[in-house]
């Protein structure tokens, strides 16, 4: 195997859930050496659906499978004082340490900055949760829904006469954890270059927020509030059905394109109309506009559709099932989707790298871990308990 490009980073990851799970991810797919600590009973994820064939099982959750391949992973009870040993130690010999509790939790167990700090001066600290380290927020939970909310992002999402809406799954939850992962490389970098560790906090909210840009600067300077777009019938970039899914059109009459050109591109004669030649004729007749090119859409196929726009230079996007994804020839070209073999599900196809580097590439090394995979390895071996110490740690919950 080629060497990653964070080959010889060290990471400790006490993270959970989704966030934090991600972050460590980035680093252990480009060459990290990730240890994943989790408590005795295992990462709340690890009960997360979908399972692999709908089996309920700690080993079978596909999303946990997704967030932690090339990890190892041990288990440490955090509320028992050797727990709390031997996570130091570990954290003695760390790079980075990740975490994605709530605030108050580490220093509960005195694993503040300060104490790991104490322990590691070069070590660097990601703390990542709900609202941050600090404010009046920063003790209260919050799900995916509401960070996009408190966040600001769910205003301008939707159609303007409906209810806001977000996206799908866990957005909130990825992005915190991409910032979260470029943080980490950041304070790394200053960490070689000073020799001095330091925390980073990270704000899923903020990380949200992030992603109104030019919202907050229309408002602040010129006082305008973007508000969610309309979505009358004929609405040129409305999603329309075809005989075999939806597309998404846009003729790109917005940026100044002549209308004939978007009448020869779609070949409908009743287009060719004064009623539909400027924007104002069309949001008047907006109704029958609409009923023309629904009814034009749906003889077509959207594939053919959207090959043929972008052989005009027409930006079209289609609507791709998971099914049309994993079958998509672009992703095909680029080898995007990769086959994962675990040991509790056998061959798995996953998402791949979220970037390419040609010198140093993203790599499957091993499968999300076992629970406990690598306790004797690691805390056996590396932190030199024997058999038997590791044998009554498991009967007394500590490991």
């Amino acid at each position: 195997m080629s060497a990653g490009a964070l080959e010889g980073v060290k990471v400790l990851d006490l993270t959970h859930h989704i966030a934090g799970p991600w972050c460590t991810k980035l680093m252990a797919d480009y060459g990290a050496e990730v240890l994943k600590v989790e408590r005795p009973g295992g990462d709340p994820a690890r009960r997360m659906p979908p399972f692999f064939h709908d089996e309920v099982d700690a080993e079978k959750s596909l999303l946990f499978h997704y967030l932690n391949t090339n990890k190892r992973g041990v288990t440490l009870n955090l509320k028992d004082r050797r727990g709390v040993r031997m996570l130091k130690e570990l954290a003695a010999d760390a790079d980075i340490l990740v975490e994605n509790f709530s605030p108050r939790v580490m220093p509960s167990l005195g694993l503040d900055f300060s104490a790991m700090h104490e322990t590691n001066p070069a070590l660097v600290m990601v703390s990542i949760s709900n609202f941050g380290q600090t404010g009046p927020y920063r003790d209260y939970r919050a799900t995916d829904i509401v960070e996009y909310a408190l966040g600001g992002l769910m205003y301008i999402f939707g159609a303007y006469d409906r209810e806001p809406l977000k996206h799908a799954l866990h957005q909130a939850q990825f992005k915190a954890g991409t910032d979260a992962a470029s943080a980490s490389l950041i304070a790394f970098y200053h960490q070689q270059l000073s020799g001095q560790g330091q925390q980073v906090d990270v704000s899923i909210h903020e990380c949200v927020a992030s992603g109104l840009r030019d919202v907050v600067n229309n408002f602040t300077y010129t006082g305008a509030v973007r508000r969610r777009q309309p979505n009358h019938s004929g609405d040129l970039t409305r999603v329309r059905a075809t005989s075999d899914g939806y597309i998404l059109p846009n003729p790109g009459v917005s940026a100044g394109i002549n209308w004939q050109l978007v009448v020869d591109h779609m070949g409908v004669p009743q287009l060719d109309d004064e009623k539909f030649s400027s924007a104002s004729a069309r949001l008047v007749n907006a109704e029958e506009l609409g009923e023309i090119l629904d009814t034009h859409f749906r003889t077509q196929q959207k594939a053919e559709v959207f090959h043929d726009a972008h052989r005009q230079r027409f930006i079209y996007g289609m609507i791709q099932s998971p099914e049309d994804a994993l079958s998509d020839p672009q992703f095909e070209a680029r080898g995007f989707f990769v086959d994962v073999d675990h040991p509790a599900t056998g061959v798995v196809k996953h998402p791949g790298p979220p970037f390419l580097m040609n010198g140093t590439p993203w790599q499957v090394r091993r499968p999300a871990p076992t629970l406990g995979q690598d306790n004797q390895e690691v805390l056996g071996q590396q932190l030199g308990n024997s058999d038997g110490e590791l044998s009554l740690m498991r009967a007394l919950g500590v490991i």
